[in-house]
């Protein structure tokens, strides 16, 4: 039996798929935003980058949940 990935990694795929970069890639640039808040980056991610806003906060979430 395989576990289902759950919480803001279970978005990956899908953000992989749809914008067309790997995931590592988006969180280097989210790291690279250096003291910006959570919801700074995400809207970045939706301004610059046209991602949606639950794509954008997944995956803000998880890069800053490892960034400690």
């Amino acid at each position: 039996m395989t576990d289902k990935v759950k919480g803001p990694a279970s978005y990956f795929p899908s953000i992989e798929a749809k914008y067309g970069r790997p995931i590592a890639e988006w969180q280097a640039m989210i790291r690279a935003k250096g003291e910006m808040k959570h919801m700074e980056i995400v809207g970045w991610l939706k301004s610059e980058h046209g991602m949606g806003h639950g794509h954008a906060n997944a995956l803000v979430a998880a890069t800053l949940a490892k960034k400690g």
